[in-house]
């Protein structure tokens, strides 16, 4: 059976605005995990200790980790899995682990463990090596946005300014 122009008009209407609610929603309403996490665990797999103490990221063991808020650490020494236990907001990236620049701009993107900077004894992870360049460009500024952002974000209650 044929529907008129005008039926198919409405019906089209009805459905994008269907789909406009079950999306709107559902990007304001889910917020993310509190670390950003894959299979391989917390940030990739990766030692978040050894951001600081070798300056480079470095693959966590499967047999040295951490539950810590819900997600699961991995290093690739015993000393920084103790380091990270006696102060894991010490080591743990900003964020969730989530990529900086991201977060300051409303978003909580995925990150390549390679793209991070240590800034003020704080551990900032990136998307890729080209938004780390772009982050880079006004660290203060982003990291400012980012801290501003990161609570509603966290919560599931970011609202695009």
């Amino acid at each position: 059976m044929l529907f008129s122009f005008a039926r198919r008009l409405n019906l089209v209407k009805a459905v994008a605005a269907v789909m406009f609610a079950v999306v709107g929603s559902a990007a304001f309403a889910a917020a993310p995990p509190a670390i950003f996490s894959t299979e391989d665990g917390a940030i990739r797999g990766y030692d978040p200790v050894a951001y600081f103490k070798q300056n480079k990221p470095v693959k966590g063991k499967k047999n040295l980790t951490y539950k810590w808020q819900d997600a699961e650490w991995h290093f690739s020494t015993q000393a920084n899995l103790d380091a990270f236990k006696a102060e894991p907001e010490k080591y743990a990236p900003q964020y969730g682990g989530y990529c900086a620049y991201g977060v300051a701009q409303g978003f909580t993107p995925e990150i390549d463990p390679a793209s991070f900077k240590v800034v003020s004894g704080k551990l900032y992870l990136n998307l890729s090596p080209e938004v780390l360049r772009r982050w880079k460009k006004d660290i203060p500024g982003y990291v400012k946005d980012a801290d501003k952002n990161w609570p509603e974000l966290k919560a599931g209650t970011y609202v695009e300014k």
